[in-house]
C-alpha cells in the first residue's frame, strides 16, 4: 500500500473552488495551509459562481422573509411561519412566532449563549481546526441562508490563528455538534447592544498559544466579529463538522500505522524466521479480497531476497524446512491488515461525502432547486441532514478494526519475545552479558504496556452509535453519539500506534540479533531499507538507535518509535527502497 504525503502549497487551499478532500483537512489543520476566502465575483459559468450565486441568493432569501413577516404583523395578517428563521429550535419551535428582523437575530445570539454548555478538556488545536474549515466549507455550498461575510469571517480565523476553546464533550451528534460548535461560534458573533455583559458572554480562544476572552483574541488578530442575522446562528452549529473533522484526521493516522504495521510485520517474520508462503499473490487470489491481497503483495515484496524469511516460493512453491505453519500473527495478517485496509477505503468515502455535504437545518432550496412536478419557488425545508449516524457508524468500525490491528501485532510482540516460540533468540530479546545472567529484563515490559493498550482499545471500541437517548422534551427522539464515536477512534489510533511501535522496537532487536549471530544473513529489499532507516533514528540527539545490550530506560526508543509511526517516514524510506 501507499499513501501519498503534501508538500506545502505554493497558494492557499481556495474555498468554494473544488470539493474538500481528506488530504486538504490534514493540510489545514495540522500543516496550517492558508485557506483563501470567499470572493465577491468569480468567472462566470465556473463552480465558484454558482456558488457566490447561491450563498447570496439564499441569505437574500431569509431577508426578504424576516421583510415579509414583518410586514404582514403591521398589517394584522397572519404571519409566515418558517422553522428556524422565526421560530425557535427543537420542542421551542412551536411555541412563539416571531414577527420582527430584530427578534430573529436576538434568536441566533441566544442560541449560541445557551448552548455553549461543553464539558471535558478542550479539542486539540488540529481537530479545532478541521471542523472550522469543514463547517465553512459546508455554509459555503450556499444551502444555509448565511452571509459571505459569516463564511469568511470562519476563514480568518483559521488564518490568523484564533482557535476557540471547544469543549470535546457535550455532543449527541444530533441535531449536529451543537455544543462544541457553539464554543467555536460564540467567538465570532457580537452581543447585541442590547446585551448585558456577563462571564463567558464572548466565549475563549487560543491565540498565539494564550487563552484570551473570544472577543480579545478577535481583536487581537484584527478580524470584526460578526452581528448574525436570522438563520445564521443555527447553521453555524447544526451539523457535523466536529465528528467529521476528528474522524478526517483520526482517518490518515490510521492509514499511517497500518503501512508501519505492515513493515513491523515484515520485520517480525525475518525476525522469527517464519515463511514466505502466507504472502504469496495467487493464495489471496482466490479468496478475492483487494485489501488482503495489496497487503500481502506489499509484505511479499518487503521481503524478497531475504534469507532470514524461510520457503524461496520464487523456486518451489514447498518450503524446505518443515510446514509452513506460523502462528495466525503471522499467517493470517494479510487477511487481517487487509481487512482494516478495505474499510479503511469505506471509511475514507463516508468521510469525504460528508466534509463536502451540507449539513445543517434548515436548508434553502431555490426555484430551481425542486422537483418538476413540485412547485418551483424557493422554500426552507426541515430534514435531518444534521445526523451524524453515517459518520458514527464508519468511525465505530474505525475503532474495531483499528483495535484488531493493534491486537495482532501485540500477538506478534509476545511471540518475539517469548523464548520458546521466538525460533532461537534469547527470551525477552536480551543476551545477558557474562556474569550477569538473570539480571535484564531486556524487552519484556514493553509488551505488558502493548497488552494494556489493547485491552483499553477493546473497551472504548464499543460501539458509540448503537447508544441513543433522547433530548429537547423528545423532539430529538433519537440521536447518533457520533462525535463520541469520533473521539473514541481517534484515542484508539493513538494507541494503535505505540503498540505498533512496540513491534517495530522488537522486531528490530530481533532482526539485529539475527544478523549478529549470522553476517552473511540478508534482509528483504524492503526490510534492509527499514532497518537502515530505524538505525538513523534517534533516541536522544547524536544518539541513533541501536540494539540493547543489557536494560535501558526504554521510554526514549519508545517516544522515538512513536515519532516513525505517525510521521510516516519509515513507509516513505522502504518506497524508496522498492
Amino acid at each position: 500500500m501507499s499513501f501519498e504525503h503534501g508538500q506545502t502549497p505554493s497558494i492557499a487551499l481556495a474555498l468554494g473552488e473544488r470539493a474538500l478532500t481528506l488530504a486538504d483537512v490534514v493540510r489545514v489543520a495540522r500543516e496550517q495551509w492558508p485557506v483563501r476566502p470567499l470572493p465577491e465575483s468569480a468567472p462566470p459559468g465556473s463552480e465558484l459562481a454558482a456558488r457566490l450565486d447561491r450563498i447570496e441568493r439564499s441569505a437574500a432569501w431569509v431577508r426578504q422573509t424576516m421583510a415579509e413577516v414583518e410586514r404582514a404583523a403591521a398589517e394584522g395578517r397572519p404571519p409566515l411561519v418558517i422553522y428556524g428563521v422565526n421560530t425557535g429550535f427543537g420542542d421551542n419551535a412551536g411555541r412563539a412566532v416571531f414577527r420582527h428582523p430584530w427578534e430573529a437575530d436576538l434568536l441566533s445570539r441566544n442560541l449560541l449563549l445557551s448552548h455553549t454548555v461543553g464539558a471535558g478538556p478542550y479539542l486539540p488545536a488540529d481537530a479545532v481546526r478541521a471542523a472550522m474549515l469543514i463547517r465553512a466549507n459546508t455554509l459555503a455550498q450556499g444551502y444555509s441562508g448565511v452571509r459571505r461575510q459569516v463564511i469568511n469571517t470562519l476563514v480568518a480565523m483559521l488564518n490568523r490563528g484564533v482557535l476557540p476553546a471547544m469543549p470535546a464533550q457535550g455532543s449527541l451528534g444530533a441535531s449536529g455538534d451543537l455544543a462544541p460548535l457553539a464554543h467555536l461560534a460564540l467567538v465570532l458573533s457580537a452581543p447585541p447592544p442590547s446585551e448585558e455583559p456577563h462571564p463567558g458572554a464572548n466565549g475563549l480562544a487560543f491565540w498565539q498559544g494564550e487563552l484570551l476572552d473570544g472577543a480579545a483574541a478577535m481583536a487581537q488578530a484584527g478580524i470584526p466579529r460578526v452581528t448574525l442575522g436570522a438563520k445564521e446562528g443555527v447553521a453555524l452549529i447544526n451539523g457535523t463538522a466536529v465528528s467529521a473533522g476528528i474522524g478526517a484526521l483520526a482517518w490518515h493516522d490510521a492509514m499511517q500505522t497500518l503501512a508501519a504495521a505492515e513493515i513491523a510485520l515484515a520485520l517480525s517474520v525475518e525476525g522469527l524466521r517464519g515463511f514466505r508462503d502466507a504472502f504469496l499473490p495467487h493464495l489471496h487470489a482466490v479468496r478475492g479480497h483487494q485489501g488482503q491481497a495489496q497487503v500481502a503483495d506489499f509484505a511479499y515484496r518487503l521481503l524478497q531476497g531475504s534469507t532470514l524469511a524461510r520457503g524461496d516460493a520464487d523456486v518451489d512453491l514447498d518450503p524446505w524446512e518443515g510446514p509452513p505453519q506460523d502462528p495466525y500473527c503471522l499467517r493470517a495478517a494479510p487477511t487481517v491488515c487487509g481487512a482494516v485496509l478495505d474499510a479503511l477505503g469505506y471509511i475514507e468515502g463516508v468521510l469525504t461525502r460528508e466534509i463536502n455535504a451540507v449539513t445543517d437545518n434548515p436548508l434553502i432550496f431555490l426555484d430551481e432547486d425542486g422537483p418538476l412536478h413540485l412547485p418551483r419557488a424557493t422554500k426552507a425545508v426541515s430534514g435531518g441532514n444534521f445526523h451524524g449516524a453515517p459518520v458514527g457508524y464508519a468511525l465505530d468500525l474505525l475503532k474495531i478494526v483499528m483495535t484488531d490491528l493493534a491486537s495482532i501485532s501485540e500477538r506478534r510482540t509476545f511471540t518475539l519475545l517469548d523464548g520458546r516460540l521466538n525460533r532461537g533468540l534469547p527470551p525477552f530479546l536480551i543476551t545477558d552479558p557474562p556474569g550477569e545472567e538473570g539480571l535484564n529484563s531486556g524487552l519484556m515490559m514493553a509488551q505488558y504496556t502493548a497488552a494494556a493498550l489493547v485491552s483499553e482499545s477493546k473497551i472504548l471500541a464499543h460501539p458509540a452509535s448503537v447508544d441513543s437517548i433522547p433530548s429537547s422534551a423528545n423532539r430529538e427522539d433519537h440521536v447518533s453519539m457520533s462525535t463520541i464515536a469520533a473521539r473514541g477512534a481517534a484515542e484508539i489510533v493513538r494507541q494503535a500506534q505505540t503498540v505498533i511501535a512496540i513491534e517495530l522496537l522488537c522486531a528490530y532487536q530481533a532482526v539485529e540479533l539475527r544478523l549478529a549471530a549470522d553476517p552473511a544473513a540478508r534482509l528483504g529489499r524492503g526490510t534492509a531499507a527499514a532497518l537502515d532507516f530505524l538505525r538513523t533514528v534517534e533516541i536522544a540527539p547524536g544518539q541513533p538507535l541501536r540494539p540493547l545490550r543489557r536494560d535501558m530506560a526504554l521510554q526514549p526508543y519508545l517516544q522515538a518509535l512513536i515519532e516513525v509511526v505517525r510521521s510516516g517516514a519509515l513507509l516513505d524510506a522502504v518506497h524508496r527502497a522498492l
